[in-house]
Formats: C-alpha cells, sequence, structure tokens
C-alpha cells in the first residue's frame, strides 16, 4: 500500500465515511491476514480513527474495547503490522486487511497467529508451536 501525499490528497480518506461505521456502535470488524502465506493471523476492531490512522501511517492501529483507546498494534511488543492491502465486504462494514508482520508472532500469548487453537472431538487442542515467549517481550503484562 503506497503512501505519498499524492495519494492522500486524491481522495484515499473520502473513502472512510463510506464505511459503516455506525452499524455495530461505531466499530468495523478488521480480519487481518498474512500478506504472504493468507493464514489469518487475528481480528481487531477500527473506529474511523483507527482506520485512519491505519492508512496514513501504513501501520495497524485498532480500537481497543478494554482500554477504549486507540492501539497500535507492535506498541510494546515491536511486532507492528506493516499494511499491504486493505478492502470492504459488500455491506461495508467489515475490512480484510492484508499485513506483513514484523516480529515472530501477533497474538500476545506467543504464537504467529491467535488462532493457535483448533477443536478436536469436542476440545480445544493447541496445534502451533509458540514461536516467541510473551513474558520475554511484555514482562508478564498482556
Amino acid at each position: 500500500m503506497e503512501r505519498t501525499p499524492a495519494a492522500k490528497t486524491a481522495g484515499l480518506f473520502c473513502f472512510t465515511m463510506n464505511l459503516d461505521f455506525e452499524k455495530s456502535g461505531g466499530l468495523i470488524t478488521a480480519v487481518i491476514q498474512d500478506y504472504a502465506s493468507g493464514r489469518v493471523l487475528m481480528v481487531g476492531f477500527m473506529n474511523e480513527e483507527a482506520f485512519r490512522k491505519t492508512v496514513e501511517t501504513g501501520f495497524a492501529t485498532f480500537w481497543s474495547r478494554s482500554r477504549r483507546k486507540l492501539w497500535l498494534k507492535g506498541e510494546s511488543s515491536g511486532h507492528r503490522l506493516v499494511v499491504k492491502e486493505i478492502s470492504t465486504d459488500c455491506d461495508l462494514d467489515a475490512l480484510l486487511v492484508k499485513v506483513e508482520a514484523q516480529g515472530p508472532g501477533v497474538c500476545h500469548e506467543g504464537y504467529e497467529s491467535c488462532f493457535y487453537r483448533r477443536l478436536e472431538a469436542g476440545e480445544w487442542k493447541v496445534v502451533d508451536p509458540q514461536t516467541y515467549d510473551p513474558k520475554a517481550v511484555y514482562g508478564g503484562k498482556k
């Protein structure tokens, strides 16, 4: 996703108003997918400001529902998400954000993807290895 002054003034931000942030109380769902492999890494939520910051900076930014504030993915871990492509669905109320992850994992529990569990025989099984030690990155905080 190219960020140039010409692109910014050519109308990228006018699309913000076309997204339906009101349908879900000011937030839209953002599915985060690895650009190269296609693996879903996480799901987050964006308000209008988070979406604008994502487009403006080229780094995935979300609205933290628990902390009630903007959250730049990787602000504490350094595992930022470089945006390569953004698509929206037919209802303009969800995003697919294809990224290049900077770091060994996206999940705060130490995995490449937040989707590291699979339902097998009625139980959730961890099916991926940890890619980093979350205690070393977050110091015991999540």
